[in-house]
């Protein structure tokens, strides 16, 4: 891997759960995440025991609770979606107490909201801990001892060695538009962000194409070294 690719998911340092090899770190992400999926929504004791534990990882691994919480972001559509549907699902309704007066929502609402929420964040938490405290090579590494196919493992790899490549041509087209007068974030302006945008998926898929054939070049035989 390039430098500098595990800057934003990755904390830096030296903890026992940095340490620990990462496929095992992988494999007890998976049976975390399996159990939490697998709890009933009732079992609210449950999810809070689940919640310390993630709780001791993470203290034990020394990384900033905020460091994590600015990383949960990209959950916020699952927490849009779960917000509505006590609002939208049919059945009994019960009455949620608020400062201005009580709010009736759908009782079977409520709970699948509960559910989404908690098993969507505990997982998302997991996750983040799980690449805050292992480089992205040591991951792939991981999951070449735990058997994934190994073309899978080589597309994860580029994309993570590329992944800031696509993001700073973006950057850099981005800076174009507006210097000719284009917001892409006005409505009015979309079209011409859709275009620049295909000439993005373009311009990344003859990449690919020339790094596949300097591949070819150099001898590659379908398998990455380590």
């Amino acid at each position: 891997m390039g430098a500098g690719h595990g800057h934003r998911l990755h904390f830096h340092g030296h903890s026992p759960v940095h340490r620990a090899p990462a496929h095992l770190k992988i494999l007890g992400l998976l049976a975390f995440v399996l159990a939490v999926v697998a709890t009933p929504r009732e079992w609210f004791a449950a999810y809070a025991g689940y919640l310390a534990a993630l709780l001791v990882v993470v203290l034990v691994a020394r990384v900033p609770i905020p460091f994590l919480l600015r990383r949960l972001v990209i959950e916020v559509p699952f927490v849009v979606f779960a917000v509505l549907i006590p609002f939208i699902a049919q059945g009994p309704q019960v009455a949620v107490p608020l400062p201005w007066g009580d709010l009736m929502v759908s009782e079977s609402g409520l709970l699948a909201a509960w559910g989404i929420l908690v098993k969507g964040t505990l997982g998302v938490l997991a996750s983040l801990t799980l690449a805050a405290t292992t480089e992205p090579t040591d991951v792939l590494i991981g999951l070449q001892r735990l058997r994934m196919p190994d073309l899978i493992v080589q597309i994860m790899a580029f994309m993570i060695r590329y992944l800031d490549v696509v993001t700073a041509d973006l950057g850099r087209m981005l800076t174009a538009m507006r210097s000719r007068g284009v917001d892409p974030r006005a409505p009015r302006h979309w079209p011409a962000l859709a275009r620049t945008l295909g000439a993005l998926f373009v311009r990344s898929y003859e990449r690919g194409e020339r790094v596949h054939l300097a591949m070819l070049s150099r001898g590659y035989d379908g398998r990455l070294p380590r």
